[in-house]
Formats: structure tokens, C-alpha cells, sequence
């Protein structure tokens, strides 16, 4: 599908929170039209509030089926076409019990793979119905920890797993959906600013470590550094793409 410049577009954002309300705000500030599905209701209410360009949001658990193939019809009714989707909803597992492989139990997986990589591949799924027939892109998330892990501070090794099988998602879905005009690509952030990231802001050693670590930053990224990578990835004719934003997290080997 070619958009013209200048036409407003149709997205659906899961999140409302963080990365998330950066980039909705960024996209109803430029005029697209925004459906926010999954996100936090109070958040999600402030942002139609802010802007007559976020058109509604559906407060549900995208880790059910049945919740997320709802959320999604109706978004796509509202919209009354989809031309983006942006996958962002997930998070920490460290409150399941997430830590290293050894320590981690396989509730502890299930759930942090739940909240991951269940609801990216829910959110990918129904993406890709309404997207089948006139093509679009679809933007995924991981994580620099996926790609570039360290052995203190960040050993959450199930949530690393699962970002590590969302980028290869990315590379699965942008081969087999070339053909349909429609680009599958993911943003890699390093450790951004956002509620997820409470127990770092607040931990003045992991604070240290991360204005070494992520040097460009001077520690942790504001999630508007994020927006311009999103943005990138829904305008432009690439696929099969991960772009890392991550104020130099994965150039640093010896933290």
C-alpha cells in the first residue's frame, strides 16, 4: 500500500502508557487518526482528551484471545480502516518471580512470556487480518536485553527470551507477508524512562551503571526518543527490520 504524504493514517497502538502515550501523542499531533487498544483507561481516557485524533480505546487483557479478537474488530470499525499497527504492551516479569534461568520458575515463564510474546503474537495476528487486503505495516517491540544481555542488574531471562522471539517474529512474518504490501519490523529499545522502569529509577546504583552503559542518554532514555523510530517504520518501505534505540546499551561490551 503507498501513502501519499500529507494523508492521515489509520493506527492502532496497543499501550497508553511510556513509549506508548509518546508515540500517540506524536502521531494525533501530525494529524493521523489513533485507536489505542490494551492500554491503562485512565491514561488512555487522558490521551482522547488531549486530542479529537484518538478516536477511542478498549481497556482489555490482550493476553486473552477472545478480548484482544474484540478489541481489535472494534478498532478497526471505528477507524473504518487500519492502516498501522504497533504492537508495544508488555513488560517486566520480575513480579512473577522472572530472574536467571536457574531461578525461575515455569509459572514465572508462562507469565512473562504471556505478557510479552503472547500479546505481540495476538496483536500480530489481528494486524495482519486487517491489514490482509490493502497492505500497511505493523510494528513490533523487543529489547536490547534480548540482543545484548548483561550479568547484573537486568538478569530476567525469560523476559529476554521473549523479546528475543519477537524479533524473530519480525523476520518470520515481514518474508511470508512481502506479498500482501504489508511491512512487519520492530523498534529495540535500551532501558527507557517509563513506569516498567520504576525499580531502576529508584536504585541509585543501577542508575550509575546505566548512565555508563547507555553513555548518549546519560542514563535512562526519555520515551520520546523512542518516537522517532516508530514513526520511521511506519512511514517508510522497509521490512524485516529491527531498529535499536538504546543510547548506546548494545556498542558498550565491557559493562
Amino acid at each position: 500500500m503507498i501513502i501519499l504524504m500529507g494523508m492521515s493514517k489509520h493506527v492502532i497502538v496497543t499501550g497508553s502508557s511510556g513509549i506508548a502515550a509518546a508515540l500517540i501523542r506524536a502521531l494525533a499531533e501530525r494529524g493521523d487518526q489513533v485507536f489505542i487498544i490494551g492500554g491503562v483507561a485512565d491514561d488512555s481516557q487522558n490521551l482522547m482528551n488531549e486530542s479529537s485524533n484518538v478516536l477511542g480505546f478498549q481497556d482489555v487483557d490482550l493476553r486473552v484471545e477472545e478480548e484482544c479478537v474484540s478489541a481489535f474488530e472494534a478498532a478497526g470499525k471505528k477507524l473504518g480502516k487500519v492502516s498501522d499497527v504497533v504492537a508495544i504492551v508488555g513488560g517486566s516479569g520480575r513480579k512473577f518471580g522472572d530472574g536467571k534461568f536457574e531461578e525461575t520458575s515455569l509459572s514465572a515463564w508462562n507469565e512473562t512470556l504471556a505478557l510479552n510474546l503472547t500479546t505481540t503474537f495476538l496483536s500480530l495476528r489481528e494486524g495482519l487480518k486487517l491489514l490482509k487486503a490493502s497492505g500497511g505495516s505493523i510494528t513490533l517491540t523487543g529489547s536490547v536485553i534480548a540482543s545484548s544481555p548483561v550479568k547484573e542488574h537486568f538478569t530476567t531471562h525469560a523476559y529476554a527470551t521473549s523479546k528475543a522471539a519477537i524479533e524473530g517474529m519480525v523476520k518470520i512474518a515481514a518474508s511470508t507477508y512481502l506479498d500482501s504490501g504489508i511491512r512487519v519490523n520492530a523498534v529495540r529499545p535500551g532501558l527507557v524512562a517509563t513506569p516498567m522502569a520504576k525499580r531502576a529509577a529508584e536504585d541509585p546504583i543501577i542508575q550509575e551503571y546505566i548512565k555508563r552503559k547507555q553513555p548518549l542518554a546519560g542514563g535512562q532514555l526519555p520515551a520520546t526518543d523512542l518516537v522517532p523510530a516508530y514513526l520511521y517504520l511506519i512511514d517508510n518501505s522497509v521490512t524485516g527490520e529491527i531498529l535499536t534505540v538504546d543510547g548506546g546499551w548494545s556498542s558498550d561490551k565491557e559493562i
